[in-house]
């Protein structure tokens, strides 16, 4: 694959990764992280990997942010922050 789109993605994956730890609202850190995953499974697909890839893809950007997210609507703030 063109070695300027590895580097874009990823550019991509580490942005992501920085912004999911660093921003402070649960809800956004969880769609980040779906975000993180989908764009690390486009690194794989880039490489090759096409049965890590898609692994990634439904585990990683799939059923852990769908996970991730519904923690986040059962709980309730104590604090107003």
């Amino acid at each position: 694959m063109i070695w300027q789109v590895d580097l874009a993605i990823l550019a991509l994956v580490v942005i992501c990764a920085i912004a999911a730890v660093t921003v402070r609202d649960l809800l956004g850190a969880g769609i980040l992280f779906g975000a993180y995953s989908f764009m690390l499974c486009l690194l794989w697909a880039a490489m090759g990997a096409v049965d890590v890839a898609f692994t990634e893809a439904s585990v990683g950007a799939g059923v852990s942010t769908v996970f991730f997210i519904a923690a986040v609507f059962r709980t309730t703030r104590r604090t107003k922050d």
